[in-house]
């Protein structure tokens, strides 16, 4: 701009004005949802009790003495508010953050006598599909120490596998409940987007951004999302929400259910047959049980996962142009993170190798050729949940491998920038579409390929997690998924 001095002082009058109004309102209350259960302390755990690297903090809150949750120990992901509690979103930036109230799940959880026993470890940042770029180090597998157990929700997977507690809470953004979950052996749903509130979490994008239950058994999954769903009046992703009764399918037999085994989910570059074998079979054995198994296929699935990846500059300008909420929003927004996440500038080095690779091709993608992919990828999630829809209208749920591969090793810690990429990137090619789709998508443990699990992920129309249920659950019932 060209500004004469006229200009100059004109401008600088009206800013002065505005300027004099936002001092005026900078202390008023913020209006934060207010911490139902106040009595509430937090500690580190020693190594010597981390085994798997999986706990943030443990946590002793107090809840209602009764509910659906009463006797049920739960772990919370470690990017999710809980009021007087340590968040660190595994990045040093965020150390010794302290949110001011709880999460709306988290107040669900406590309401329904759900005993919040910690945290969990998370990806820096939740932008790992891989267990290794937590400043805490890395989180491993329970059925091979040195294994992945998959991100970002890597300590949740660890720690419901391992028998540390019956539930976990999850969020994910391109597979962050699913892939731990698949590669834990262990059951995760990824709801309908909206379904769970996402108030007190820190996210991606709000159109990929989803929370939900990860567990040991599939009615503990259904019992934790009746508890978490439904609209809390803050959320702005809860639009038109259809909660339905997740445990009212439990125990139904599979006759007249059409599951359509998904073609475009096997064979692709970086599958491992035996998974691939392991999940197919887990069809037949779905058929045995009733189920109508028919071959679908959807072409652009195969894209999926670039779809996603092109909002990399709506997830880089919502967790670091404008400092962690994003813009444009209504979610409840809290300035002591924003100052706190604003340090970033002064500490680019510390962001975790998969941040830095996203802020990289966001800002070439902006020189090159401004938001015309991230606009063209928009475009695209419209035409692939099109496609997903049209298949969902011959059959009641999609099959396919939640992970084309099983657990893979976790990198050394001086692994190359290139070696960690691929660690944190290479599992995420089933699961991801559905995030920009947002159609419900669960993990169900299906087997072992050289002792590690597989996972099969069932997709479902939107706001139909009880169907997915229905056919987890007599999956669950037919046998030992260990021994298959």
């Amino acid at each position: 701009m060209q500004l004469s001095a006229v200009d100059a002082e004109g401008q600088l009058t009206w800013m002065n004005a505005l300027l004099r109004g936002f001092s005026a309102i900078e202390n008023l209350p913020d209006g934060f949802p207010a911490v139902r259960y106040p009595h509430r302390s937090s500690v580190k755990v020693s190594a010597a009790h981390n085994r798997l690297g999986a706990w943030s903090v443990k946590t002793e809150i107090d809840r209602a003495p009764a509910g659906k949750l009463h006797g049920r120990t739960i772990a919370i992901k470690d990017n999710v508010f809980i009021a007087g509690v340590p968040l660190m979103n595994g990045s040093s930036i965020l150390e010794g953050y302290v949110p001011p109230f709880d999460a709306t799940l988290v107040t669900r959880i406590l309401d329904a006598g759900g005993n919040i026993v910690g945290k969990a470890v998370c990806e820096a940042y939740c932008s790992s599909a891989g267990s290794h770029t937590s400043e805490s180090g890395p989180v491993h597998n329970p059925h091979r120490y040195g294994y992945s157990s998959g991100g970002s929700s890597s300590g949740c997977g660890a720690l419901v596998a391992a028998g540390e507690v019956d539930m976990a809470i999850g969020c994910d953004q391109g597979g962050s409940i699913r892939i731990p979950s698949s590669w834990c052996g262990i059951y995760g749903m990824k709801p309908t987007w909206g379904l769970v509130p996402y108030t007190g979490i820190l996210g991606f994008d709000p159109i990929l951004d989803h929370a939900g239950p990860m567990t040991a058994t599939v009615e503990d999954n259904a019992v934790l999302l009746q508890v978490l769903a439904g609209a809390d009046g803050l959320d702005p992703r809860q639009v038109n929400l259809r909660v339905g009764n997740y445990t009212g399918e439990l125990g139904r037999d599979l006759k007249g259910l059409r599951i359509g085994v998904l073609a475009e989910g096997f064979g692709r570059e970086e599958s491992e047959p035996a998974v691939d074998s392991s999940v197919r079979a887990t069809g037949q054995r779905l058929a045995s049980l009733g189920a109508e198994i028919i071959p679908i296929s959807v072409p652009l699935h195969s894209l999926g996962g670039a779809i996603m990846f092109g909002t990399v500059q709506s997830i880089v300008n919502a967790v670091l142009t404008t400092d962690g909420f994003g813009t444009g929003r209504h979610d409840v927004m809290v300035p002591s993170f924003l100052e706190l996440q604003s340090r970033w500038r002064q500490r680019p080095d510390a962001l975790p190798v998969t941040l830095k690779n996203s802020l990289l091709i966001a800002e070439f993608l902006r020189r090159e050729c401004g938001f015309q992919i991230y606009a063209k990828c928009v475009n695209l999630i419209r035409q692939l949940r099109a496609a997903y829809d049209e298949a969902l209208t011959h059959a009641d749920l999609l099959l396919l491998p939640t992970t084309p591969m099983k657990a893979q090793p976790l990198p050394p810690a001086n692994a190359s920038t290139a070696v960690s990429l691929e660690a944190a990137y290479m599992n995420l090619g089933n699961t991801s579409a559905f995030n920009v789709t947002q159609h419900p998508a669960m993990s169900v443990p299906c087997g072992l390929v050289d002792g590690l699990p597989v996972g099969m992920m069932l997709v479902g129309r939107h706001w139909e997690e009880a169907t997915i249920y229905r056919a987890a659950h007599a999956l669950e019932q037919s046998g030992d998924w260990r021994s298959w």
